[in-house]
């Protein structure tokens, strides 16, 4: 049997149509390639933006350092800093997996606060801090590896 050229090529086409549309189903029928938004209401979230720049630009002025102990992750706040008009909330969120993000009030104790290592997975973490000290709100972001 002999195949001119417009039937191989019509072969080849369906044949490199057939593969692309196998990744493609194969890709997005695994839990390993799901992709979760960061926000359910990120359209919401993004009109509220200049607020949370106006956050940031008020915690430059403080000292805030977040690191990795053996305990967890440690976050200092300066010597100088009154804790006790404070009300705010420290969000974990991870990247990989929403389903280990997580949020805890925060609790300054003797200018610190420590989260144990119970809820964190190694791996990275975007960690958020959101919080109001006498009628000033302040917002802390940083990225660390766990």
């Amino acid at each position: 049997m002999k195949i001119n050229w417009g039937t191989g090529i019509v072969i080849a086409f369906l044949l490199f149509m057939s593969f692309i549309l196998f990744f493609v189903i194969k890709s997005s029928t695994q839990d390993q390639y799901k992709y979760d938004l960061v926000s359910e209401e990120y359209y919401k979230d993004e009109l509220k933006y200049q607020v949370e720049i106006d956050k940031l630009n008020n915690a430059k002025s403080l000292k805030i350092e977040i690191n990795k102990v053996d305990k967890g992750i440690e976050i200092k706040f300066p010597v100088n800093f009154n804790a006790n008009n404070t009300d705010g909330l420290v969000s974990f969120y991870r990247p990989s997996n929403k389903v280990l993000d997580f949020k805890l009030p925060l609790e300054i104790a003797k200018n610190r606060m420590l989260i144990s290592d119970e809820k964190l997975v190694q791996g990275n973490w975007n960690i958020s801090i959101d919080f109001e000290n006498n009628s000033k709100e302040y917002l802390i972001k940083k990225t660390i590896s766990y």
